[in-house]
């Protein structure tokens, strides 16, 4: 997930001079230690390293086989993280055409051809019709834009399966009202920023590592 943000220098992705951009490292899966271009556009970065290893280490028997939905995308440093360990398939949405382009130049370019970038507002999105539900999704929304509880909300009408995993994150400072169908498994602090990973109560309340929630 990539958040559109001030960031501290360190969590930013390295700058090439002359190449106007960064990059993204995959930290995990087929395509471990991988390094993708990310475009130089305003606030756009991957989640922290950090962050990304101990999500996945959370959703470590989660993921294989997942039917993955990544919300305001970006670099889609979660979706293609997810992609890399073994998830069924993935849509990506990002609402910046020019972002989306890159991303989905990034998928070609690994041969991922289980994943789709949809040019789209996240609400409007969710306003639509849902496909087949997911199974993990991950919501990181811009900040102070009032996004999270609503799309957190939407996700209630159709687009989950039962037991869910669901990824959100938010600035620090917020507490986020999400469905009373979801119970907090973990949560994780960085910088300005706190990862909460969900779980829908529908299912069998283990947790993706086989220990009790």
């Amino acid at each position: 997930m990539t958040r559109r943000r001030p960031s501290p220098r360190s969590s930013r992705p390295s700058r090439r001079p002359g190449r106007g951009g960064g990059k993204l490292r995959i930290i995990g899966g087929d395509f471990r230690r991988r390094l993708l271009p990310v475009l130089d556009s305003p606030g756009l970065r991957p989640t922290p390293d950090r962050v990304r290893e101990t999500l996945f280490n959370w959703l470590t028997a989660a993921t294989p086989g997942a039917r993955v939905l990544d919300l305001f995308a970006g670099t889609g440093a979660l979706g293609l993280e997810a992609l890399s360990r073994g998830a069924a398939e993935a849509v990506l949405v990002e609402r910046d055409p020019r972002v989306a382009g890159a991303l989905a130049d990034n998928l070609a370019t690994l041969g991922l051809r289980q994943a789709e970038v949809i040019t789209a507002d996240a609400r409007p999105f969710l306003a639509s019709s849902p496909p087949r539900p997911f199974s993990l999704v991950f919501v990181d929304p811009p900040f102070r834009q009032g996004l999270a509880g609503d799309c957190c909300a939407a996700l209630e009408a159709g687009w989950l399966t039962e037991d869910a995993w669901i990824y959100l994150e938010t600035e620090a400072t917020l507490s986020p009202e999400v469905p009373t169908t979801w119970t907090l498994h973990r949560e994780v602090r960085a910088g300005d920023s706190t990862g909460r990973l969900y779980r829908r109560t529908g299912g069998a309340g283990e947790s993706p590592d086989g220990d009790a929630c």
